[in-house]
């Protein structure tokens, strides 16, 4: 049993990962250091700014927070940042492409390091497929609505998995689709890109953010010149700020009854417009790739935090001021939004269309560098375990290409099959019990080593020295738990499936295996 919580050395870690002759585990076949701040910052904006952006600001603000949605977002980015701060203290300190992985090996041991490997691949692996499923949704609506392209029936039922939404045929029938192939296609794409190596993976990342930031600016630039500030008046009875929130009261939801608005509505809505901040911690997973880890991983992290916080903050307002709250109750809120501005500006029918076009292209672009950095960052988790020998295959990189290449190839075509096939909605929550596990166990892991290891050079610390670790970790654990404990009950039973399927892996293969305890790595 004292196998199961054996931990890494942490200065052999750290000398590992600062060697550009070794691997984590002193064996070589590294991975090539071609990133800076940039592209590090771009590559968090990249995974941040998606689907969140354009459907959960308008759930949040029509559900529970009016136009208060502005404070749920700043919540947001507070209860993000505690974890963020304390992941740019680990990547600095221990910059190995394990990410959450790596830390915990290092401080509560292989078993734990092992359970948060296995939870990882709910967050990227399946967070991919979450995306490339909307993906396929939004090409679809550009193709048809936009483009005004007719899609035959035969045609049709190729957008959809057997398990994912009912197809409308052209007589109005209802039937199950037979496989998602734009799901597929840009999983298989990203995957052709990821595989020839990182720096030209960084290169389209960077291409497809500034095309979706643009988007977002120009919606928020064109948006705010027709704001109704009325519609920004959530309770006319308070003053000042304060009136952006509603007074508590009933609002109706899919038929029912629900108590929202308030601060308290305010809270709930910091729940759920949490999920639109995560993905910045895909950035810890370059870590050795990155040029100089201890300065810009820091940097990659808390940038695009802040850049995406300003982003939501100023869009939310855009939104609620340009559409009265109580509209935006619908899956595409931003679509809403987009109407009502060409209405105002009173624009002809074809600057309309060309207006709509940018916004499905940017986010279209926006999901895709989702999937692109999710994807990323599974491979460099399935190569760190297969550099400890908790996994076969994935340990080696390409000769050229200075890849994970194996990694890459599973993952795309698990990525593509998954996508083809399965429902968003069947895998969307999985992807954010799995993301808040993590963060759990990386604020855990801070303070631990503060205490544990308090002479280890730390080139970005989480301020307040010792105590302010052990009071940031640990808000930012309980806030994750928070948003955990706000889950259907049905992920929670999910999440314990796919625990106990990693354990049988982990005790039939990844125990007997490990270097750790087989003496092959310090």
């Amino acid at each position: 049993m004292s196998g199961l919580f054996a931990k890494k050395d942490l200065a052999r870690l750290i000398s590992d990962a600062n060697d550009p002759n070794a691997g984590e585990g002193g064996q070589g076949g590294t991975l090539k250091r071609t990133l800076g701040a940039f592209n590090l910052t771009t590559l968090g904006i990249g995974a941040i700014i998606g689907a969140g952006i354009f459907s959960l600001t308008g759930t949040a603000a029509a559900y529970y927070a009016g136009p208060g949605i502005v404070y749920s977002f700043v919540i947001g980015g507070i209860l993000c940042a505690l974890a963020g701060v304390c992941y740019a203290e680990m990547a600095a300190m221990v910059p190995v492409s394990g990410s959450a992985y790596a830390y915990s090996y290092a401080t509560m041991g292989e078993f734990i390091a092992w359970i948060i490997g296995w939870d990882l691949i709910l967050e990227y692996a399946f967070g991919a497929v979450t995306v490339s499923v909307s993906w396929s949704g939004y090409f679809l609506s550009m193709i048809q609505k936009t483009l005004g392209i007719h899609l035959s029936d035969g045609m049709l039922r190729f957008t959809e998995g057997p398990w994912g939404n009912l197809v409308t045929l052209s007589d109005g029938t209802q039937v199950h689709g037979v496989w998602n192939i734009p799901a597929t296609f840009v999983a298989l794409l990203v995957a052709s890109i990821l595989y020839r190596g990182m720096k030209e993976s960084a290169f389209v990342n960077n291409l497809i953010v500034i095309v979706k930031v643009s988007i977002v600016l120009i919606f928020i630039i064109l948006g705010w010149a027709v704001v109704d500030h009325a519609n920004w008046i959530g309770n006319p009875a308070a003053t000042g700020l304060a009136s952006l929130v509603p007074p508590v009261g009933p609002s109706v939801r899919a038929g029912k009854d629900i108590i929202s608005y308030g601060w308290p509505g305010v809270f709930t809505g910091a729940g759920v417009v949490f999920f639109a901040y995560i993905g910045f911690d895909a950035v810890s997973t370059t870590a050795q790739e990155c040029k100089n880890p201890t300065r810009d991983l820091p940097i990659g992290i808390l940038g695009s935090l802040v850049v995406c916080t300003i982003l939501y903050i100023l869009m939310a307002l855009v939104l609620t001021g340009v559409v009265p709250y109580k509209l935006l109750g619908v899956s595409d809120p931003v679509a809403v939004g987009i109407d009502k501005i060409v209405a105002l500006r009173h624009w002809s029918l074809g600057a309309a269309k060309i207006f709509t076009f940018l916004v499905k292209l940017g986010a279209l672009s926006g999901l895709t560098s989702v999937i692109l950095v999710m994807m990323m960052g599974q491979t460099r988790i399935f190569y760190a375990m297969s550099k400890d020998g908790l996994l076969p295959w994935f340990g080696t990189t390409h000769a050229k290409f200075g890849t994970p290449h194996r990694a890459t190839v599973v993952t795309g075509v698990f990525v593509a099959i998954c996508g083809g096939l399965m429902p968003m909605s069947l895998v969307g929550e999985l992807v954010s019990i799995g993301t808040l596990l993590a963060f759990v166990l990386v604020c855990v892991g801070v303070p631990i080593l503060r205490i544990n290891n308090p002479d280890v050079a730390r080139p970005f610390k989480v301020p307040g020295g010792t105590a302010g670790a052990v009071i940031i970790g640990g808000l930012g654990a309980l806030a994750c738990i928070w948003v955990m404990s706000n889950l259907p009950k049905d992920t929670w039973l999910r999440l314990i499936v796919w625990l106990i399927i990693g354990f049988f892996i982990y005790f039939g293969y990844g125990k007997n295996h490990s270097k750790l305890n087989n003496g092959s790595a310090a």
